[in-house]
């Protein structure tokens, strides 16, 4: 059988039930440390973590999940994540999964036993989130989840199945979540139109957990035009889902041109999506020492543009790391204390360059309260107030 990143899961039915047998693990490189235990595994994974030299405590986590026959390790030498946690100190979960879950190890996005809250995989992923957020004292209000592939559809899942542990996702080259609830429904999702409407999309998002009602994470989805394996389509029925779950339009707010012919559409700073022109399956890299590059080629790690960079920014993992990607005029910025929370008044530049702030499709947002604050510049000027940390809201006139 030919190997692919993501199996055609027609032929998969068959292997996932019967042949190949259970392979030796996958020996990580030395800097991935295995964690052995780390609580409730119902999905009998394997976990490992990349940890920055001397991290300190309340700093993000990203998980990141492999595609099929790859591994923790292909993931962590490939994929960029890595030098970025360096670069911007957080922390790498690699969940692994194994021939004895399936045979081609992809993450069991389309079974209902393992993508849904409190069971199977989408569990034990979640225990390893609790661990990594234990060890090192992370930030919980900063775990953020990707994947490429059946990785991207766990990713999906994990996001409708657990809104309240993971603030944002990227979704390389996956499927909406709750596409296929079984195996023989898969085939149809990766290379086929499912007709639905984004409510439709969204209900599937929803149901899995009734009364919850926000915040919801925000998705950055990556999808190739030239993908044959998980088809351009997903990445449409992807934006129409989330930006439903969101309550904004399908109407995008923002159209950009970035590295490697892709283009970057945004709706209202909850979706994001970036389509590729040409690229096939595979997670978007782009080796190379400059602010905006990271990650190296191998089997579906695809040159052009690096996903994880544009996908930490969108993130918000640059912010307060000290690292700059642009060069701008001196700012003034006045700084005072009140009993009601520190106030600031400066550009929008200089808000979102010490991490107050947040811009997209060069507009700039209030970081936590998401207040829209007008063009990102050196030239636009507001007073933001932090009324908690990390939670800043406009304060004109007040500082």
């Amino acid at each position: 059988m030919r190997k692919l990143a993501f199996a055609g899961l027609a032929a998969l039915t068959a292997a996932v039930l019967t042949t190949v047998g259970v392979a030796a693990a996958d020996p990580p490189p030395s800097s991935l440390v295995q964690i052995s235990s780390f609580g409730n595994n119902p999905g009998a994974l394997a976990m490992y973590t990349y940890t920055p030299a001397g991290l300190e405590t309340g700093r993000p986590v990203v998980v990141a999940l492999h595609g099929c026959t790859q591994s923790a390790a292909d993931y962590y030498a490939h994929s960029g994540w890595p030098e970025l946690a360096d670069r911007w100190r957080f922390e790498v979960v690699f969940p692994q999964q194994s021939t004895a879950n399936n045979s081609l190890k992809c993450f069991n996005w389309f079974s209902t036993a393992d993508d849904t809250r409190g069971n199977g995989e989408a569990a034990s992923i979640k225990s390893m989130v609790d661990k990594a957020v234990t060890d090192h004292g992370s930030d919980r209000a900063r775990v953020f989840v990707t994947g490429l592939s059946a990785g991207g559809g766990m990713t999906a899942d994990l996001l409708a199945a657990y809104p309240d542990v993971f603030a944002g996702g990227g979704i390389m080259a996956g499927l909406p979540a709750q596409c296929a609830t079984r195996v023989t429904q898969a085939t149809s999702c990766q290379q086929n139109n499912q007709n639905l409407s984004p409510a439709q999309w969204a209900a599937k998002v929803t149901a899995q957990n009734p009364g919850y009602s926000g915040p919801w994470p925000r998705v950055a989805i990556w999808q190739g035009t030239g993908d044959y394996t998980v088809y351009p389509v997903n990445g449409t029925e992807l934006r129409d889902q989330w930006t439903a779950v969101h309550g904004v339009s399908q109407t995008p707010t923002s159209t950009q041109s970035l590295p490697g012919g892709t283009t970057l559409t945004t709706y209202a700073d909850k979706v994001q999506l970036y389509s590729i022109a040409g690229m096939g399956h595979g997670t978007a890299v782009d080796p190379g020492t400059g602010a905006t590059q990271c990650g190296s080629t191998g089997a579906y790690f695809l040159a052009g543009i690096c996903s994880s960079y544009y996908t930490g920014v969108f993130f918000g993992l640059d912010k307060g790391s000290g690292t700059t990607t642009t060069a701008a005029p001196p700012t003034t910025t006045t700084t005072t204390s009140t009993p009601s929370g520190t106030c600031v008044n400066a550009s929008n530049y200089a808000h979102t360059q010490a991490g107050r702030a947040h811009q997209s499709g060069g507009q700039t947002y209030a970081n936590g309260s998401n207040q829209a604050m007008g063009l990102w510049n050196t030239f636009t000027t507001h007073a933001l107030r932090e009324t908690s940390p990390g939670y800043w809201v406009l304060a004109d006139g007040q500082c």
